[in-house]
């Protein structure tokens, strides 16, 4: 048995207890939540309430959840490119291609399955069996940075820095058109999709609030290369947003054109910086990683285009 505490800022004060927990915790969904907090498992400022309890600012919640069980799956010798790792976190640069943790469909080669291999049973247990040690996630079809908790108090500090938007995490994209303005701010609320439950759309139905802080970088005939920063991490926000504003991602076969850049094999996103507080000696971190070849290659054949 384990515990985890929680401080409520004031941004989210006034939240049901289950929504809150849901929110605050990756990978606790509300239903989980409201049966830890029915099962007496979950405490408010060390008193027992029910799930529709309205949090208050400052009010130290303290969760209790199971041990993990052991995790069935199998560990694999997959090659990582790690930047960072020591006792408590590692930083990993995640390839194009690879899923990063189990699910339907998807239940070898994905970067669980090679860490698993590479930290042995060395993993945070917060996220459950099928995402042992995953804080963040980014899409298979992104490339690029992902920190990875080694130890509970790690996943907690981690998962607090993001809830409170003081987690730096900074994209490159090559996306379709001209954006008019240098740097422009989309700051528009993402849902699933009502028909396509594996989309998400920008809606005031059932979302939640999602900020992306966009950059030029370069402009070529019919593309920009941008930077993208998350001030929030929804469901393939920036994906969206830029889909949104009309400049979808090159080579997104689900928010962009119907005649997608096949070449790209995905879409020419690359998550690019990761900085945190590392949550145990508090000290500040900062990590980057050169985009892949083949967003390389693309890049610089618009180049020579925009040249002629």
């Amino acid at each position: 048995m384990k515990r985890i505490e929680l401080t409520v800022d004031a941004a989210d004060a006034g939240e049901r207890l289950d929504k809150y927990l849901s929110e605050a915790v990756e990978g606790l969904s509300r239903s989980a939540a409201s049966r830890l907090i029915f099962e007496g498992r979950v405490w408010v400022c060390g008193q027992s309430v029910k799930k529709n309890y309205k949090t208050a600012e400052d009010d130290v919640i303290t969760v209790e959840y199971d041990d993990p069980q052991p995790v069935d799956i199998a560990p694999e010798n997959i090659p990582l490119d790690i930047v960072y790792e020591d006792a408590h976190l590692l930083v990993v640069n995640k390839p194009k291609g690879m899923v990063v943790h189990p699910a339907p469909g998807h239940f070898s080669g994905t970067l669980v399955n090679a860490l698993m291999y590479h930290c042995i049973e060395n993993l945070s247990g917060i996220n459950g069996e099928l995402r042992p040690g995953i804080v963040h996630r980014i899409d298979k079809n992104t490339s690029g940075l992902l920190v990875v908790a080694k130890s509970d108090i790690a996943h907690a500090g981690l998962s607090a820095q993001i809830k409170d938007h003081s987690f730096t995490r900074e994209y490159l994209a090559i996306c379709y058109g001209n954006i008019k303005e240098d740097e422009r701010t989309v700051d528009a609320p993402i849902g699933r999709h009502k028909i396509d439950r594996k989309r998400m759309c920008v809606t005031q139905l059932n979302s939640k609030p999602a900020v992306t802080h966009i950059k030029v970088l370069e402009r070529y005939s019919g593309f920009c290369y941008i930077l993208c920063r998350l001030e929030t991490g929804r469901t393939h926000q920036i994906r969206v947003h830029l889909s949104s504003i009309g400049h979808p991602i090159a080579g997104d076969d689900v928010y962009g054109p119907a005649k997608v850049i096949t070449e790209l094999h995905g879409q020419c996103l690359h998550a690019y910086k990761l900085g945190f507080i590392h949550p145990v000696t508090g000290e500040y971190m900062e990590f980057t990683a050169d985009p892949p070849e083949s967003f390389v290659r693309f890049r610089e054949k618009l180049r020579h285009l925009s040249t002629y």
